[in-house]
């Protein structure tokens, strides 16, 4: 199948870029017609052959018209078919009228929310996402199209003896011109509704096209069909559903689409109505809501450009990603909640508290540098010049430990702080051996030489510990 595709593709590819290669002067020209047959233009190609719709159409064309007619529209909105398949599962004893009120309040399209009056259709569906969205995305593009692969389906069944009036439902044929025949499927009794199961590769007899092979859906668990024999000869039915004003749908076969009734419409969608009252039958024609497509992508240019003018597709990205015009007021009003609750200018304060934070930083290492001048002089002012990106790397990265063992040993006239907070900062003086640091490190070995050695008992061969260096460090003796 995708073969064939690439294949038609392809075939199309080539005879655009042969026009291209014409010339602006031979793509304003108008072409001969055998050149127009020649070179089709790509906008008017079907997005999906006749074997791809009756392929796809094929598990739903013999439902009655009105139910058929509300699927191809829900169909439209695959995000929404989804949440109402998942709430239909969670709620298993709900069905005709009193479910589809249960789910009024719903953001879904109200085609969507007449689907929940029969949760043995949407169990189906929820098992088929792909095939939701490419049949609604078929019936966008081209609605003519689905509604006669639709007919030439029925027309099908019916020559294989499979399509006949019964105790569930009511087929009548008309001749709407001399070449062209309708097939309508209407329950028996209007207010109870049978949805039929079936085997498209029984019901149908021959399949014309073998490389399109059509699904066959079992019936879904949990919903017994008693007449499950007929499944074997053609179609089968399972409990009927008691329906008044859900199914307000209809198939304008004329027309090539579907339409609604306003009446039966207004009574079950009392929060979404219709003004007006419709044509002399009381129906209004249908039209896709492009708001409740919920950021999945359309399928082909001619949708785009008709549901989403002069955006290229953008709205559907962004809508895709949660950003859509009520969401950025929420966040919007959330943010000027904030604002109030914290006084007014929370974002100006925060800078504000920023900077003042920048400027004590600031006046601590200049207030440090002086100090360490005064106690060290022009040679221990060379040092502290030298490690005061260390002591501020501790800062910033708030070691404050360092910083202030650093302040100490500076006091005193060491530099063991500096050469650590240097060493763990990468300073870009770490590994340097500065000389008041080098007379440091001589005075305290020569100290502690001494110390060791008045400490020393006079008797020979006893072991004595090194005492411990007092915490302030050994800088604090004079220079020799």
């Amino acid at each position: 199948m995708n073969s064939q595709i690439w294949r038609a593709g392809s075939t199309g590819l080539l005879f655009v870029m042969l026009g291209i290669m014409s010339g602006p002067t031979g793509a304003q020209s108008n072409p001969s017609p055998s050149s127009a047959q020649a070179a089709p233009s790509s906008q008017s190609a079907p997005v999906f052959k006749k074997e791809q719709l009756d392929q796809l159409l094929a598990p739903i064309a013999l439902y009655p018209d009105a139910l058929l007619s509300q699927i191809l529209m829900a169909t439209t909105y695959p995000s929404d078919v989804a949440e109402a398949a998942a709430w239909s599962k969670a709620h298993p004893k709900s069905q005709g009228d009193e479910a589809v009120k249960e789910v009024a309040n719903q953001p879904w399209d109200p085609s969507v929310q007449s689907l929940v009056a029969f949760p043995q259709v949407l169990a189906q569906f929820s098992q088929q996402p792909d095939w939701v969205q490419n049949v609604g995305d078929a019936f966008l593009a081209q609605p003519k199209d689905v509604m006669d692969s639709v007919q030439r389906l029925r027309a099908q069944a019916q020559k294989a003896g499979n399509l006949k009036s019964n105790d569930q439902q009511k087929v009548v044929v008309q001749q709407s011109t001399p070449d062209t025949t309708v097939i309508e499927i209407q329950p028996t009794n209007p207010q109870v509704v049978y949805v039929p199961s079936y085997n498209p590769t029984v019901v149908y007899g021959s399949w014309a096209y073998p490389s399109y092979p059509p699904p066959y859906w079992p019936p879904p668990p949990g919903y017994a069909y008693p007449v499950m024999s007929g499944l074997a000869a053609g179609l089968a039915f399972g409990a009927g559903i008691a329906i008044t004003n859900s199914l307000w749908g209809g198939c304008n076969w004329g027309g090539g689409d579907v339409d609604i009734n306003v009446n039966r419409y207004n009574n079950i969608n009392t929060n979404n109505r219709i003004s007006g009252n419709g044509n002399r039958n009381g129906n209004v024609g249908w039209n896709h809501n492009a708001e409740n497509r919920r950021g999945t992508p359309y399928r082909d240019s001619g949708s785009r450009q008709k549901y989403s003018p002069g955006v290229g597709g953008a709205d559907q990205r962004q809508a895709y990603r949660g950003r859509t015009d009520s969401r950025d007021a929420q966040r919007q009003n959330a943010f000027n909640d904030f604002n109030r609750s914290t006084g007014g200018g929370a974002a100006s304060n925060l800078r504000q508290n920023q900077g003042a934070g920048r400027d004590n930083v600031a006046s601590r290492d200049r207030a440090g540098a002086g100090n360490r001048q005064g106690s060290q002089g022009i040679g221990g002012d060379r040092g502290n010049t030298a490690n005061r990106g260390g002591n501020r790397a501790g800062t910033a990265d708030r070691g404050g430990d360092f910083g202030n063992r650093g302040g100490g040993d500076f006091n005193r006239g060491g530099q063991a702080g500096n050469r650590q907070a240097s060493s763990n900062r990468g300073s870009a003086f770490s590994g340097v051996q500065q000389p008041s640091a080098s007379r440091s490190q001589m005075q305290r070995g020569q100290s502690s030489q001494q110390s060791f050695r008045s400490q020393r008992p006079s008797s020979s061969g006893r072991q004595v510990s090194r005492p411990s260096p007092s915490r302030g460090g050994g800088g604090g003796r004079g220079r020799r």
